[in-house]
């Protein structure tokens, strides 16, 4: 008797990554330059997180900072390629790093990956950055 070929394993999809943002990716043009599209966004807040003014730049950096909270949000089904779109466009300024952030709508929290400044002893970090003054 003859063995039927096994089926081919259908194709994995991409992995899908959510990714939380605070500064200048917050808005959807930026987002669409970069990634030539708009994904589904969500509002998000970000514990035990400050987000600074950078002396001589309109973005932010964020940082730890214990019983602090970043609003952003969080955009969701980015591809690997769009992943490595967002790390050129942050830079070595900044260091992706798994967060965890709770949805502004809900009670439910999520993983997401977020960009950290990566000099956390930086003079030039001061204040309170806000989204609506730049």
């Amino acid at each position: 008797m003859a063995m039927k070929p096994a089926a081919a394993a259908p194709p994995t999809p991409a992995a899908a990554h959510s990714v939380f943002v605070y500064g200048s990716l917050m808005a959807d043009e930026v987002v669409r330059t970069i990634l030539k599209r708009v994904p589904p966004a969500a509002p998000a807040l970000l514990p035990n997180y400050h987000r600074f003014n950078i002396k001589g730049r309109i973005y932010p950096a964020i940082l730890p900072v214990e019983s602090k909270r970043v609003a952003g949000r969080v955009i969701m089904g980015v591809t690997d390629e769009e992943l490595q779109l967002l790390d050129a466009f942050e830079d070595v300024e900044y260091t992706r790093t798994r967060v965890e952030i709770s949805l502004a709508d809900s009670s439910e929290n999520m993983l997401a990956d977020t960009y950290v400044w990566s000099d956390a002893e930086d003079l030039n970090l001061y204040g309170e950055w806000d989204f609506e003054v730049i």
